[in-house]
C-alpha cells in the first residue's frame, strides 16, 4: 500500500516514490500500482486491505473503489493461503479500535464468507459500541460474528477455541449474570452479556456489573464433608450438584444450614 511505502535516508529525510505521505494524512488506503496486480502476487494482501483500512484509514472516506474491486475479484484465491496466516490476519483486523465498517464491507465484497462462513457482521458495531472502552478481543469480535467454527480455518489455540466456544454457548443458554459470572468468572460473563445484548438486540441488564461481582465473588458455602459419611462416590458428587444449582437458583441466598436441610429431607 502507498502507505507504507515511506523510507527515511540516513539523513532522516522522508522519502515517498509513490504519494503514500498525502494518503497516510488523509487516511486513505490504496494499493501501489495495479491492485490486481498486486493481490496476485500475494493473496493475503486482500485480508490486509481491510486490516490497514480498520487500524490506518478514515472511514468516513470510504473503501478505494479499485481496491474494494480487486478484492472482490481475487477472493478465490483465498483458497490458497494457509490457515495461520488467515488467522494471524484476521486476529489482527478484529483488534482494531473500531474494525466493524472494515469487516462489514468484507461482507459486502463477499470475503468475508470465504473466510467465515456464515458470519454475520450486523452484530459487530453494536458491540464495539458495548464494549465502551474494554481492550479490544479478538476472539469476543469473533464470535459476535457467528458461522461455522473457526478453530481450523483460523486455526485458533486451544485457548482461543474454549474462549470462543463458550461465549457462543453463552448465546444458545443465556443464564442470569450472577450465575455466568459464578461459573465463568467476571471476564467470560461479561462478554457472554455484551454478546447477547448484540446478538439479541436486548439491552444489558439493570445493574449487571454489580450482578457480575456479585457472582464472581459468591461462594458455595457446602463442602463435601458435610455430607461424609452418609453419602460417598457418585451420590456424593450428584447431590452437592443439586444443591449447588439450588443455591445457584436462589441467587445465592441459602446458606448452609438450608441447603443442608434440604438435602436431609431428600
Amino acid at each position: 500500500f502507498t502507505m507504507n511505502a515511506l523510507y527515511a535516508d540516513a539523513e532522516g529525510t522522508v522519502v515517498d516514490p509513490v504519494g503514500g505521505l498525502a494518503d497516510l494524512r488523509a487516511g486513505r488506503l490504496r494499493f501501489i500500482g495495479d491492485p490486481e496486480a498486486r493481490i496476485a502476487e500475494d493473496y493475503l494482501r486482500i485480508l490486509r486491505f481491510f486490516r490497514f483500512h480498520a487500524w490506518y484509514a478514515d472511514p468516513a472516506g470510504g473503501m478505494d473503489r479499485d481496491g474494494l474491486a480487486a478484492c472482490a475479484a481475487g477472493a478465490d484465491g483465498l483458497a490458497r493461503l494457509s490457515s495461520e496466516r488467515v488467522g494471524q490476519e484476521m486476529r489482527k483486523l478484529l483488534a482494531a479500535p473500531d474494525p466493524a465498517p472494515a469487516v462489514a464491507a468484507m461482507a459486502q465484497a463477499g470475503i468475508l464468507s470465504r473466510v467465515l462462513p456464515g458470519a454475520d457482521a450486523r452484530a459487530l458495531p453494536v458491540l464495539v459500541a458495548l464494549e465502551d472502552g474494554l481492550i479490544p478481543d479478538p476472539i469476543r469480535r469473533l464470535a459476535v460474528l457467528g458461522g461455522a467454527d473457526p478453530t481450523d480455518p483460523l486455526r485458533l489455540s486451544r485457548a482461543e477455541a474454549r474462549q470462543w466456544a463458550q461465549l457462543r454457548d453463552g448465546l444458545a443458554g443465556p443464564g442470569p449474570v450472577a450465575a455466568d459470572a459464578y461459573r465463568h468468572g467476571l471476564a467470560a460473563a461479561r462478554d457472554m452479556a455484551l454478546l447477547r445484548a448484540a446478538v439479541l438486540e436486548q439491552p444489558l441488564p439493570e445493574g449487571w456489573q454489580a450482578d457480575l461481582a456479585r457472582g464472581a465473588g459468591a461462594r458455595f458455602p457446602v463442602a463435601a464433608a458435610d455430607l461424609m459419611p452418609a453419602l460417598s462416590g457418585p451420590a456424593l458428587g450428584r447431590a452437592l450438584k443439586a444443591m449447588e444449582d439450588a443455591w445457584i437458583a436462589s441467587d445465592f441466598t441459602l446458606d448452609r444450614a438450608a441447603l443442608l436441610a434440604g438435602a436431609a429431607r431428600g
